[in-house]
């Protein structure tokens, strides 16, 4: 190596630190240290300055509403996530096979996403309130009102609401992977007088491994953001069904309880950084 490639070389490093020194900065400033004293302030009381140790996250751990938030949580995510995966899957298999209007059905399925928040939460009022459409309905049928926001029927307005908005995303995702498996392994299977099933089951799953990896963490992200509907319509404190870990954290935020605020939260870190660090690893596998 001369010394004018030398040169060259070290001005070329110099000028790529200068453009990424404000991200790095930023990542620094707004990511890495708030993580770092999320987890200090878990070890301390809620002013941060004395040290408690693992006594907020007894506390944490301890505390029945935690576990309540918990627990709707991990059922949410074990209902919904199957199920959306699957469902979109379908759709986009549905969407590839219908040759005429398919470009019309993946907009339809894309508008829930341009849907503002506020009027999901309108829509969520009109239909399931105790004065709404379907309690109009039920009454028009000689039974009795149901205020389905404020029963266990709120959990699965919950899911059908997350479903419905998170299923275009998920579909255009698996079409994409879809479009990267090559054609001419099914012409062979089909030359081989494999069926549709037989090629769905021994190429196109296997072929998908590393979509549904990718599918499945975007999807975990996404589930939290559900909150935000919840929150609209039955505020702080909704039914029990559906008192989510981030009503829990909204309650404990606005009272003040750094503590186990900041406890809660690296123990949900920590759980999300072992099912994505799975998801991951799988698709590494894959590759």
């Amino acid at each position: 190596m001369t010394f004018r490639s030398i040169l060259r070389n070290s001005s070329e490093t110099r000028a790529a630190a200068c453009f990424l020194a404000p991200s790095v900065c930023g990542v620094i400033l707004f990511v890495l240290w708030p993580v770092c004293e999320t987890v200090r302030r878990s070890f301390t009381d809620a002013r941060g300055a004395s040290f408690q140790g693992l006594a907020n996250y007894e506390s944490v751990l301890g505390n029945s509403a935690f576990r309540l938030a918990a627990a709707n949580t991990a059922r949410f995510l074990c209902i919904c996530m199957p199920l959306l995966l699957a469902g979109s899957l379908a759709l986009a298999l549905l969407v590839r096979a219908v040759r005429r209007g398919a470009r019309t059905f993946r907009t339809l399925y894309l508008l829930p996403m341009a849907v503002p928040v506020a009027s999901i939460a309108f829509l969520w009022n009109v239909l399931f309130h105790e004065n709404g459409l379907c309690s109009r309905v039920l009454q028009a049928c000689g039974a009795q009102p149901v205020d389905f926001m404020g029963t266990g029927a709120a959990f699965w307005v919950l899911i059908g609401t997350y479903l419905w908005k998170n299923s275009g995303y998920d579909m255009i995702l698996w079409i994409a992977g879809l479009d990267g498996i090559d054609p001419g392994y099914y012409e062979a299977a089909a030359v081989d007088g494999a069926g549709t099933w037989q090629m769905f089951r021994r190429i196109t799953l296997p072929a998908l491994r590393s979509t549904l990896c990718l599918t499945a963490v975007l999807s975990l992200i996404n589930s939290f953001k559900v909150f935000r509907e919840a929150y609209l319509v039955a505020g702080a404190h909704p039914h029990e069904s559906m008192y989510l870990l981030q009503h829990l954290f909204n309650n404990w935020f606005e009272a003040l309880d750094m503590g186990r605020l900041t406890a809660a939260a690296v123990l949900l870190a920590l759980a999300l950084l072992i099912v994505l660090a799975i998801l991951l690893r799988l698709g590494r596998e894959d590759a």
